[in-house]
């Protein structure tokens, strides 16, 4: 193939790329909205205008996590409990140090709630500045069943998604 036909296959896939890009991250915020309207709902079959299923859109939840809300009560808290274990950076500023505050929040997560245990004296502490909660926005995926992708391509290649996805790109379809 010769640099001028590359650079036009280029051209032509990016051109298609981005409006393809575009119409899905569109298209992605609608179903989720749909998915967040529809309570109770957690997988939707994704069916062509045929009626042969392709995939399936699924509801991901996100794991909750321990998440500092209070640097100034979580850091008072560290420096209470964790003196001799230098787990406090003191500098102009003082903070926990991140590989400190990335095991105890591992801790607390691993617990499922914001409390730290002293394994040496078995004191269970509340840890204030820190909560358990989603780190992460609500979202969903799409699995493609055994063959769907390929029944998608057929699919456009026959002009069945004229009606359903981007007509100006689809054989067949409108300007």
């Amino acid at each position: 193939m010769s640099l001028a036909d590359l650079a036009a296959r280029e051209a032509v896939l990016k051109a298609v790329a981005d409006a393809i890009g575009d119409e899905l991250k569109q298209v992605r915020v609608e179903v989720q909205a749909a998915l967040d309207e529809n309570t109770g709902v957690r997988q939707v079959a994704a069916v062509l205008p045929s009626g042969a299923q392709v995939a399936k859109v699924s509801l991901t939840d996100p794991a909750p996590a321990a998440v500092v809300t209070d640097p100034e009560a979580f850091l008072a808290w560290v420096r209470d409990s964790h003196p001799d274990k230098g787990a406090v950076v003191r500098r102009v500023v003082t903070e926990v140090r991140p590989a400190t505050q990335t095991a105890l929040l591992a801790e607390m997560t691993a617990a499922g709630v914001p409390q730290w245990c002293d394994t040496e004296t078995g004191e269970v502490h509340t840890v204030p500045g820190v909560e358990i909660r989603a780190t992460r926005s609500r979202s969903h995926s799409v699995r493609f069943d055994k063959g769907g992708r390929d029944r998608v391509a057929e699919a456009w290649r026959s002009g069945e998604l004229a009606s359903l996805v981007l007509p100006e790109l689809t054989a067949g379809g409108a300007e």
